[in-house]
């Protein structure tokens, strides 16, 4: 009984020395960390590293929502310092691709940024092979696709530089470049990227309608067909791409507004009509509908209807000014069913309404040059004289029905 008692104290000991270093060392990690984290917030970087590193090497997951984000900050501030000698500067590059492994496997959640970084680090630091180089970033977006485009445009700049004629991968450049005109299509550099692999925007195009008509059921190639159209500006050529993105995803909105657009560019108002009818029951709240819709009525000669969605887009977005150019424009070209001074008043009217819009939206430049091209067609002093007119008194327009308005003689 009594070595049975003995053995029990041993133990006991034993577990109790186990858990006092245990809470030691847990102890440590708290200090090492809340030391960091003072050195870090004070930007005393280079004094921050060495508690950082003892952190993730005695528990890499415990803090590890902040602390890999923090412990980049650092590395690159101390590499990118001048005030850092040549040696630390090594030292940082020497654990940077460590460092990232680290990140990569102990936040996963957030390994396809780490992947690029470590990427660009060991292209632009350590300037390692593009063999080396092109796989990790493609890892990247592989794990992470909605990465920015500085990491597409450095792999894209990779595989450019890297090509041989007969690797393919001016091909893969071309399709990257694609992906980053489809997802920037208001920003021309990619596109223009891609013209210049093919030598020009015309070679580029028949390359991608042939691609396109080769395997016809490939959205991504009738998707990289049409921005190409659109950016060459050939309308025509991008209907049939943009028909058939739409009869595969009917309610998609940015194939929607694309192919309304393009209709608007080719006068086919039954259609473009059709498009933003659609478009505007899927985004009641999207203003740039209702306008493309009332320019679409425009060209078709549907004035009264096209003011209707005019207003309407305005009042959508808030006082948007620019569809209150446009009910301008309506009256202006509304006033050749007109004669005489009835189309004075009509005049007067669309200037009437180009000012409205001006002091909506100084900036808009057009509405001054309507107003001021516009002075010389106005009913003059004479003509109210004459017609015993007198200042303040209001002139209903009758020559044009559905305009239903009146102005104030000045």
């Amino acid at each position: 009984m009594k070595t049975l008692l003995q053995k029990i104290a041993i133990t006991l000991v034993l577990l109790a020395s186990t858990n006092l270093a245990q809470n030691s060392d847990s102890m440590k990690v708290l200090t090492d960390y809340s030391l960091f984290s003072e050195y870090h917030k004070n930007k005393d970087f280079l004094s921050a590293l060495p508690y950082g590193w003892s952190v993730i090497e005695a528990n890499p997951t415990k803090f590890s929502k902040w602390i890999y984000y923090k412990m980049e900050e650092c590395l690159w501030s101390v590499h990118d310092s001048s005030s850092s000698t040549p040696e630390i500067v090594q030292s940082v590059q020497d654990t940077i691709l460590y460092f990232y492994d680290l990140a990569i496997k102990y936040r996963d959640q957030d390994k396809g940024y780490f992947q690029a970084r470590k990427a660009y680090v060991s292209e632009i630091w350590l300037n390692l092979d593009p063999s080396i180089t092109i796989p990790a970033y493609e890892q990247a977006i592989a794990w992470q696709p909605e990465l920015s485009s500085f990491y597409y445009n450095r792999l894209g700049q990779l595989y450019v530089s890297s090509d041989d004629g007969s690797n393919g991968l001016k091909d893969k450049a071309i399709d990257l470049y694609t992906i980053l005109v489809e997802r920037e299509p208001e920003n021309p550099v990619w596109g223009n990227i891609i013209t210049d692999l093919f030598g020009n925007i015309d070679e580029r195009l028949l390359f991608q309608k042939d691609a396109w008509e080769k395997d016809p059921q490939n959205e991504k190639k009738a998707k990289a067909f049409a921005s190409t159209a659109i950016q060459a500006s050939e309308w025509p050529q991008a209907v049939a791409p943009l028909e058939f993105l739409v009869s595969k995803e009917p309610e998609n909105v940015g194939y929607l507004s694309q192919l309304g657009n393009v209709y608007n560019k080719l006068e086919n108002s039954a259609k473009s009509e059709e498009v933003f009818s659609k478009l505007i029951s899927l985004e009641p709240d999207n203003k740039e509908h209702y306008f493309y819709f009332g320019k679409a009525l425009m060209d078709a000669g549907r004035y009264s209807q096209a003011r209707t969605q005019f207003l309407k887009a305005s009042e959508v977005g808030n006082g948007w000014a620019l569809p209150i150019f446009y009910e301008g424009f309506i009256y202006e070209q509304a006033a050749s069913g007109c004669t005489d001074f009835d189309k004075k008043v009509v005049y007067l009217l669309a200037q009437n309404t180009y000012r409205k819009a001006l002091n909506m939206d100084a900036s808009l430049t057009e509405a001054k040059d309507r107003i001021n091209a516009l002075s010389g067609v106005i009913p003059t002093k004479e003509d109210y004289f004459f017609r015993g007119i007198k200042p303040g008194e209001s002139m209903p327009i009758t020559c044009v029905g559905w305009i239903g308005k009146s102005v104030t003689a000045p």
